[in-house]
């Protein structure tokens, strides 16, 4: 059910749309430093996963204080962009849940579906569990997830605590770790 969601254009339109819609939010609240106004400084971003996008997918939204003295960047959380990670959040959140056990066949559905290599697999499962349960971010988020995850089965557990269809799932989860996509989301989130 998860791999169809891959290869759907409308799940990454959804996932652009709110990321607009967070960006607005944090431009209406002003600079995290002085409270001044903030103008876009959209940076341009070469993401893989995903072939149709259209060009302005590629740009990670992004806000620039405008009193001079401050000129703070205050980047928005994203649900299209897992940090810096070059693949689509969506892709790594979706491969990772699809790798139940890597086999061959599956491997090469996602080398020739997505372009992902199986190493690039692999450090993204170190990722879920060792880098990502170690960040303060989820310390503090885990404890509202009740019984725990198990952290093994990451980010698969993950989707499972959310309801609805598949791809419902999936942005529910997005948006639940999207304070781990930006450190100026992250300094305000915890």
């Amino acid at each position: 059910m998860f791999a169809a969601l891959l290869a759907d254009g409308r799940l990454y339109e959804l996932l652009q749309r709110c990321d607009e819609d967070l960006a607005a939010e944090q431009r209406a609240c002003g600079c995290p430093r002085c409270a001044g106004v903030l103008h876009w400084a959209r940076y341009p971003r070469k993401p893989r996963g995903f072939s149709g996008l259209n060009p302005e997918y590629g740009r990670r939204l992004s806000l620039c204080c405008a009193r001079e003295g401050c000129r703070k960047r205050a980047t928005p959380p994203s649900l299209r962009f897992l940090g810096r990670k070059v693949y689509l959040g969506a892709v790594v959140v979706l491969v990772c849940a699809l790798r139940c056990g890597v086999t061959p066949t599956r491997m090469r559905y996602l080398e020739e579906r997505v372009g992902v290599s199986r190493r690039t697999v692999m450090r993204w499962r170190r990722f879920w569990c060792a880098e990502f349960i170690a960040t303060p971010f989820w310390r503090a988020a885990c404890g509202a997830l009740m019984p725990p995850l198990e952290h093994g089965e990451l980010p698969a557990s993950l989707l499972e605590r959310f309801a609805g269809a598949a791809r419902d799932r999936l942005v529910s989860a997005l948006r639940f770790i999207a304070p781990i996509t930006t450190e100026s989301a992250t300094m305000h989130a915890i």
